[in-house]
């Protein structure tokens, strides 16, 4: 299997100027351990942590895919200690990740997606080996950070081919049923409304399914044609608004559209904001403003 068609070998000389060998590892994912919070212990445990982290998350082939070394997915996992008990080994803290990707034929960079995960709770001693066997969870650690590195691959190929992440994305899924036995925050259906299973629930529910071909629209024919005609790549972008509209209005409890404004908000202000037809600025900036209300502030920029 290939990544996506215009990635590949030539597109991807013509996009980044230059060949590279193909690697199996799909993820360039940055680990930060903030600890500060924790007092009196020693700081190797947190350096060991992020280490192991980082090599746990890029070294690891997630799928069958190639993915030239200029096309892995930048993605990020901030992790702040709360609370370390050096008697049970438990970490108690939270997470927030980001997924990147490049805008064709620019030197700009748009945010995927990017989220906090407020139950990241796990055991871990030091310099154990963080291993992973996805029929047989029996590790917190080790379960998340497989979830994540799938999911932050599906959302990646959803964004270059129109819902083209989902067999990636059941591979997440089959995370999250089998996690379900160890009994940990973040899990669980209906415990909170932005926890893991709801994220990915939604994500993959087909009443959210303009949300996904949203991706698609939004990035590949709407970002990664401002370059060349941004008059295009701008009504491509409304067309992918619409589609956020009608996910909203499909599953109006969901966070997913919250969320994709609270990360775009800058993004699309600066895409309409003195661009575009009148009637164009208006209808973008109702339909997030009825998703987003808390960002009016900004949603009135486009509207000037």
């Amino acid at each position: 299997m290939s990544k996506l068609t215009f990635l590949l070998t030539s597109a991807c000389c013509l996009f980044f100027g230059r060949m590279n060998t193909c690697v199996a590892q799909e993820l360039n994912c940055s680990v930060k351990i903030i600890h500060s919070q924790v007092q009196g212990s020693s700081n190797s445990v947190f350096e060991t942590l992020e280490n192991a982290i980082t090599e746990f998350m890029n070294n690891h082939a997630w799928t069958d895919l190639q993915y030239q070394k200029v096309e892995k997915i930048d993605c990020s996992l901030n992790i702040t200690i709360k609370k370390y008990d050096t008697s049970s080994n438990l970490f108690t803290g939270e997470l927030i990740w980001q997924v990147s990707r490049p805008v064709y034929n620019s030197t700009y960079t748009t945010t995927v997606f990017s989220m906090k995960d407020a139950s990241f709770n796990f055991n871990y001693k030091e310099n154990d080996p963080l291993e992973f066997n996805e029929n047989s969870l029996d590790n917190n650690l080790t379960a998340m950070l497989a979830y994540y590195a799938y999911l932050f691959i599906g959302l990646d190929l959803d964004t270059y081919s129109e819902m083209g992440g989902t067999e990636v994305l059941h591979m997440a899924e089959n995370i999250l049923n089998n996690a379900q036995t160890l009994g940990d925050a973040g899990w669980k259906a209906f415990d909170n409304n932005k926890n893991r299973h709801a994220i990915l629930n939604d994500y993959m529910e087909s009443s959210m399914e303009p949300y996904r071909k949203m991706m698609y629209k939004y990035h590949r024919q709407g970002l990664d044609e401002m370059a060349s005609n941004a008059d295009r790549g701008r009504a491509a972008v409304s067309d992918a608004i619409d589609l956020l509209k009608e996910s909203h209005s499909n599953k109006s409890l969901s966070q997913l559209p919250q969320i994709f404004t609270d990360y775009k908000r800058d993004e699309i202000v600066n895409i309409y904001s003195g661009h575009g037809t009148e009637k164009e600025r208006k209808t973008v900036a109702d339909i997030v403003s009825n998703i987003n209300a808390s960002q009016d502030s900004y949603w009135n920029k486009i509207r000037k």
